[in-house]
């Protein structure tokens, strides 16, 4: 049995799996960029335009909105590794189910995420210590931004779906179009009306709206193998209960990481503004440069699943190796260029000394140690891709959070100096690194995705394979 032709569909488990993870991660990758686009103008802009009051406001919680679009980013992810499964298996039927139910929880899910962060937001900013001379622009800017949760989500939502069947160009050419137009609009909002940082937040949110009219117009469009009909949105028992299987726990994992980032930035907003503006020029630049990597282990994650799926377990392991090693060389390259070149890149946002100081010194302790953030990150895709994604959440909230909170709180009472708190990722990095290694090499994880592959007959199977 094989797949039918579809347009923007791309089927893994045939041909070259090095060519087919290339071409696949380097839409990706793209869009990844265009993706970090967004809120990395509203910083630049806003650090540029407005100084370094408004650079902290923007940046004294970016970790906030990470943490809690997180969640439900990661529920989605774990849809799309559903959706890869059955499109692997070519049970068009259950993709169709799956994607239904994904978006409908994804409307969901942005309504609620809406409320929370509009209601909550001053709450959350004085939690995490922000500077009261900020606070202000900050409430005013994160408001804004929660306003258009329902986009965030559903943008991630539809962009799981089409990843997960293979179809990485679309969601890059979309990205493209909404990028250019939030740049043009945080020039004019804040460049040309001056009108706050309220306003970059609002750019924000008209441009992601635009990508998710475009990702919808294209899913909805009629005639296709896999088109998207309100008629048919609805929680569907079987699918919800896979998606929640698989994505809670990545939901639950980028929460966790989320929290202890948010338990981090308080550390950091404590140093006072400056701090604060380095430590958010260092996660915007970081963010850039690690982009490689992660469309590397989000390629991994399909290409193991839609496998799996087929029953192609040794192509499994030749595609997960080539990804989890390209991720690694890659990262050790982009650390050593943000080593040598730390300063100049965090004056892109902000040259003021003390900002230049603060934002380098985060890169020199932990630009070198990106390789090990990769390795971490690739076997956990794999992990997440074979249906084992309770591992990587165990290890992040043990390690990740858990650890590294720890160990800030520790060094901040006997030194409260802000190197112990950049410390604090590359000795998490190395601890996860170890972990997952001796899962990887020591446990068979890929034979433990027959079991959960439920609903799917083995003349299939053998067909596809």
């Amino acid at each position: 049995m094989t797949q039918p032709k579809v347009k923007g569909v791309k089927d893994m488990t045939k041909g070259n799996p090095y060519r087919m993870m290339i071409a696949f991660a380097l839409p990706l990758l793209l869009s990844q960029v265009f993706q970090q686009l967004y809120n990395t103008a509203d910083t630049l802009i806003v650090g540029r335009f407005l100084g370094t009051n408004a650079l902290a406001a923007v940046s004294s919680s970016g970790t906030l909105i990470f943490l809690l679009l997180s969640f439900f980013i990661g529920t989605a992810q774990g849809a799309g590794i559903v959706i890869s499964r059955y499109f692997g298996a070519h049970d068009n039927d259950r993709v169709s189910k799956a994607i239904h139910t994904n978006v409908a929880f994804g409307l969901v899910s942005g309504v609620f995420l809406t409320l929370i962060g509009v209601l909550l937001t001053p709450t959350f900013l004085k939690w995490m210590n922000t500077d009261p001379a900020v606070l202000p622009e900050a409430i005013e800017y994160f408001r804004y931004y929660f306003l258009g949760s329902l986009a965030m989500v559903m943008y991630n939502t539809l962009r799981s779906v089409m990843n997960a069947l293979g179809d990485s160009r679309r969601p890059l050419y979309y990205l493209i179009f909404s990028s250019v137009l939030n740049i043009g609009l945080d020039v004019l909002f804040v460049g040309v009306f001056r009108w706050g940082v309220w306003s970059a937040a609002v750019a924000t949110v008209i441009s992601q709206g635009a990508s998710v009219v475009l990702c919808l117009i294209h899913l909805c469009r009629k005639g296709q193998l896999y088109t998207l009909s309100i008629k048919k949105l609805r929680f569907d028992k079987e699918m919800l209960a896979e998606i929640i299987r698989y994505g809670l726990p990545s939901g639950i994992q980028n929460s966790v990481i989320g929290l202890a980032n948010v338990i981090v930035q308080s550390q950091i907003n404590s140093f006072g503004k400056f701090a604060t503006a380095g430590y958010g020029a260092y996660a915007k630049i970081e963010g850039f440069v690690f982009l490689p990597i992660t469309s590397f282990t989000m390629t991994i994650t399909t290409f193991v699943s839609q496998n799996l799926g087929a029953g192609e377990k040794d192509r499994v392991r030749v595609g997960a190796r080539f990804g989890i090693i390209v991720a690694v060389v890659l990262a050790e390259l982009v650390g050593v260029i943000c080593y040598v070149f730390a300063p100049q890149l965090i004056s892109i946002f902000d040259s003021s000394p003390e900002v230049v100081q603060y934002g380098a010194g985060q890169f020199h302790i932990c630009s070198l140690f990106y390789g090990l953030l990769a390795l971490s990150h690739g076997i956990a895709s794999v992990c997440r891709g074979a249906g084992k994604a309770f591992v990587p959440m165990f290890v992040m909230l043990s390690v990740w959070c858990i650890i590294r909170v720890a160990y800030i709180y520790l060094a901040m009472h006997f030194w409260h100096d802000i190197k112990m708190i950049y410390w604090a990722y590359p000795i998490t990095w190395s601890i996860s690194t170890v972990i997952y290694l001796l899962y990887y090499f020591l446990t068979p994880w890929i034979d433990g995705f027959d079991k959960t592959r439920r609903g799917i007959e083995p003349p299939d199977i053998e067909e596809a394979a």
